[in-house]
C-alpha cells in the first residue's frame, strides 16, 4: 500500500514542467524564486501545527487532505495561469505538503514489525518515488504535445485525486476523542507543545533533527532541474526526458541507503563532499551533458539524506512522532530558503557551496546513536 501511494503521489505530469510553465507565462527568474519562497514559507508556518494535528486527529486523514489541497492548487494553475494564481496554488500545496510531512513517516515507521528495517523501507519508497518520475516525464512530454500545459494540468489534478484515494486505505489505529470541542483543542495544544519541546530540548534528538533539516533543505535544488536543462541548451519539449537521469540516480542512491547507513560517518560525509564537487563541475560545464554530473550529485546526496532521516526516526520515542518529524520539516523549509536565494544569485555553483556548508552540521548528527 505504501509503495502504491508513493508512486501515485509522484506521478504528477506537472512536476517536470511547472517551472517552465511559470517561465512561459512571462515570469522572471526572480519571480519564480519568489514563488518557491512562498511555497516554503507557507509550509514553514503550517509544518508543526499540521504535524500535531496528524498526531491528535489522523495521520491517514492528513495524507488524504494533503493530496486534495495539491489538486486544488493545480486547478488554479491550469484554469487561471498568472503570478497570483501560482502563488495561491503554492499556498495550498504548501499546507498540503505540511500535512503529509511527518504523517507518512510516522504511519510507515510505526507500522513496521521491525523498526530496524526502516532505512531499507524508506530508501525503497524514496526510490519508488524517484523512479516514478520516468513515466511521469514521458507522460508530461506526450500530454504537452497533445494539449499543452492545460492538458498536463488537468491530468495532474486527476493523479492527485488517485493519491488521495490510496492514502485513504492506509491502516491506522483509531484515535480516542477527548470529549467536547474545548477538550479537543486543549489536547491538540498539548500535543503541539510537547512534541516541539521534545524535538528542541532533548540533546540527542535535537542534533539529529537539525542535521536532517539542513540536509533536507538542499533538496529544494530539484525545483531547478528543468531550468538548469533549459539554460544549458536543452529544448523545452525535451526537458522532461533529458533530466530523467537525475531522479534515476537519486533512486539508486536511495535504494542503496541501507548499505550506506552501515558505513562510518566519515565515509558518508565524504560522499556528500563528492556530491558537491559534482554539482560544482556541472555548473562550470553548463552543457547538456553536464546533467550527468548533476545526476552523480543527486544519487550521492539521496543516499546520505535517507540515512539522516532514518537516524531521526530511530531517535524518536513516544506518541509525538509526526509532530517531531514536522519540526524537522520546519527546519527543511527554513533551510530551503538559502537554496532559492543561492540559485537567484549564483545558480548551481552557489548551491554546491551550500552543500559543503552543511557538512559540519551533518557530521555531528550522523555520529549520534
Amino acid at each position: 500500500m505504501a509503495a502504491a501511494w508513493a508512486v501515485a503521489d509522484s506521478l504528477v505530469p506537472l512536476y517536470p514542467l511547472y517551472a517552465l510553465l511559470f517561465a512561459d507565462t512571462g515570469l522572471s527568474q526572480a519571480e519564480i524564486s519568489a514563488l518557491f519562497a512562498v511555497w516554503s514559507l507557507t509550509a514553514l508556518v503550517a509544518e508543526v501545527p499540521t504535524g500535531a494535528l496528524a498526531d491528535r486527529w489522523s495521520r491517514r486523514g492528513a495524507l488524504v487532505l494533503a493530496s486534495l489541497l495539491e489538486a486544488a492548487g493545480f486547478v488554479l494553475w491550469t484554469a487561471l495561469p498568472s503570478l497570483a494564481s501560482f502563488a495561491a496554488g503554492f499556498v495550498l500545496w504548501g499546507i498540503g505538503g505540511a500535512l503529509a510531512s511527518g504523517s507518512a513517516e510516522a504511519l510507515i515507521y510505526e507500522g513496521l514489525t521491525d523498526p530496524a528495517g526502516y532505512t531499507r523501507v524508506s530508501g525503497r519508497l524514496d526510490a519508488a518515488r524517484l523512479v516514478a518520475q520516468v513515466p511521469t516525464a514521458f507522460a508530461a512530454t506526450a500530454l504537452f504535445a497533445l494539449g499543452g500545459y492545460a492538458l498536463v494540468g488537468w491530468a495532474s489534478v486527476g493523479t492527485c485525486l488517485v493519491a488521495a484515494a490510496l492514502a485513504a486505505r492506509f491502516p491506522e489505529a483509531p484515535r480516542r476523542p477527548d470529549g467536547d470541542a474545548a477538550a479537543e483543542v486543549r489536547s491538540f495544544a498539548r500535543t503541539l507543545w510537547s512534541g516541539a519541546v521534545e524535538a528542541l530540548r532533548r540533546p540527542g534528538l535535537r542534533v539529529v533533527v537539525l542535521a536532517a533539516a539542513v540536509l533536507g533543505g538542499i533538496d529544494g535544488v530539484e525545483e531547478y532541474w528543468p531550468l538548469m536543462a533549459g539554460d544549458w541548451g536543452v529544448p523545452a519539449a525535451a526537458v522532461p526526458v533529458a533530466t530523467l537521469a537525475i531522479p534515476l540516480a537519486g533512486a539508486v542512491g536511495a535504494a542503496l541507503a541501507d548499505r550506506a547507513g552501515r558505513l562510518p560517518a566519515r565515509w558518508l560525509l565524504a560522499l556528500l563532499v563528492v556530491a558537491a564537487a559534482a554539482l560544482w563541475t556541472a555548473a562550470l560545464w553548463a552543457h547538456p551533458a553536464a546533467l550527468a554530473a548533476v545526476a552523480v550529485f543527486y544519487g550521492l546526496y539521496c543516499a546520505v539524506l535517507v540515512v539522516a532521516e532514518a537516524r531521526l526516526q530511530d531517535r524518536i520515542t513516544g506518541p509525538h512522532r509526526a509532530t517531531i518529524t514536522s519540526v524537522a520539516g520546519l527546519g527543511v523549509e527554513l533551510a530551503s530558503l538559502p537554496v532559492f536565494a543561492a540559485w537567484a544569485l549564483g545558480g548551481a555553483g552557489a548551491i554546491a557551496l551550500l552543500v559543503l556548508a552543511v557538512v559540519p552540521v551533518v557530521a555531528v548528527g550522523l555520529r549520534v546513536r
